[in-house]
């Protein structure tokens, strides 16, 4: 009788066993039919105030999630690949991982972040990569502006996203091609008004208001990140804060004499030692931008690399790289790649051409918070062009290039660790 009860016993464990499971969204290139909207069911399941794993370096970043009816569900409708794992066949996976001989690490992501994305309100979601991601992958965000950012709203959020913004008043250095333009001049008198409604004389002063309020928002925990223009000439802005770099068809007034010799390097988050572009006419703001200088980079080999972290020492940018492929398709943009020898050694390059000296996508820490710049307008249309439509995801849900967009979106979520030196 004994011995039937314990073969009762062991019968119910093995059926608890077989149907105790959890939920493998696999990020791999030949496991994931659409990796921009696996990152949409992870954001999903932590709104449902749902833990997650991130498993750093398995299968190309894969996502481990409790199982349920409805995120198998919702992994169908959206067109995810899933795979339902026993607790036995996950706890194997995470052991494996946890081996000091694996370059592979689980990190818990808790909390979805509240996201916001710097914007003017006329701008359709298409004018923007992350906006376009973020709506495709059914990420939801909020847009703020200069009202919002003056006004101290940028602590309601976790993340934020820094559109193709000018932080310099020079209304993108589109002057010289544009300057007739119904549309340049429209946005040129709209920013004058907002200006002028928060109490600023110029343009140029507003912005340097608001690249300083966001300054604050990283210093004090947050997430910011920045693509195309806005990276470098928000750091522009951080440099030349109380000097005039403007030219008097921006601002009504010359610029300041000698203003490249005031800048303050300082004061940047990413980049050091860069020369300002004084040409109106010309479609640049300085000399940290790559873009005319790789004219005689073929649009076939234009590829960058990303680099290769230790998962377990340093879990930030191993998170950041996330990817099925380790090469990603280069892409332009007014500022289209960095170059290497005005990044500050305090910051982390990701991704990289090497033979053109450039930095594409960078990483820092400022004060308790973090940014990401990334170069370039659009990962999956080569080099965007005013008017040009707009990118249809739908033919590109692997995108490694907007993968990188979407592992900074979860980035906040994750539990912190000490960082290890």
């Amino acid at each position: 009788m004994v011995r039937y009860t314990i073969i009762f016993i062991l019968f119910l464990f093995a059926i608890a066993e077989c149907s105790a499971s959890a939920i493998l969204i696999p990020m791999d290139a030949e496991g994931q039919q659409n990796h921009l909207k696996a990152y949409g069911i992870t954001y999903w399941v932590l709104n449902k105030q749902q833990k997650v794993q991130w498993l750093l370096n398995y299968r190309g970043g894969s996502f481990l999630l409790p199982d349920g009816d409805a995120l198998r569900k919702e992994c169908q409708i959206r067109g995810v690949s899933f795979e339902i794992l026993s607790d036995g066949q996950a706890q194997s996976i995470l052991e494996a991982i946890s081996s000091p001989s694996q370059n592979q690490e689980a990190v818990i992501l808790e909390k979805a972040p509240k996201i916001a994305v710097y914007s003017p309100k006329g701008n359709q979601p298409w004018d923007d990569a992350v906006t376009m991601v973020l709506t495709y992958a059914e990420i939801p965000y909020s847009t703020v502006y200069d009202e919002e950012v003056l006004g101290d709203k940028l602590a309601l959020y976790d993340w934020l996203h820094l559109h193709h913004e000018d932080f310099t008043g020079q209304y993108g250095k589109f002057y010289g091609a544009y300057r007739t333009a119904p549309w340049y001049i429209a946005q040129k008198q709209e920013a004058e008004a907002l200006a002028s409604k928060l109490g600023f004389t110029k343009v140029s002063l507003e912005k340097a208001a608001v690249a300083e309020k966001i300054r604050e928002y990283v210093i004090g925990g947050g997430f910011m990140f920045a693509m195309c223009s806005a990276t470098d000439s928000f750091d522009i802005a951080l440099s030349a804060a109380g000097v005039d770099i403007c030219e008097p068809m921006f601002d009504g007034d010359p610029s300041e004499a000698n203003y490249q010799s005031k800048l303050d390097f300082n004061r940047t988050f990413a980049f050091t030692n860069f020369t300002l572009e004084r040409s109106p006419l010309k479609y640049e703001f300085s000399s940290i931008d790559m873009t005319s200088k790789r004219n005689d980079v073929p649009k076939e080999s234009d590829y960058f690399s990303l680099m290769d972290f230790s998962a377990k020492w340093d879990p930030v940018p191993t998170m950041l790289c996330q990817n099925h492929t380790a090469l990603v398709k280069g892409f332009m943009g007014q500022t289209t790649a960095f170059a290497r020898d005005e990044v500050k050694p305090t910051v982390m390059v990701l991704g990289e051409n090497k033979i053109n000296g450039e930095a594409r996508y960078i990483h820092g820490i400022e004060g308790k918070g973090f940014f990401t710049f990334y170069g370039g307008h659009d990962p999956e249309d080569y080099q965007h062009r005013v008017g040009d439509p707009k990118t249809e995801l739908e033919l590109h849900p692997n995108s490694p290039g907007y993968r990188l967009i979407l592992n900074n979106v979860l980035f906040p979520a994750a539990r912190k660790k000490k960082q290890k030196t």
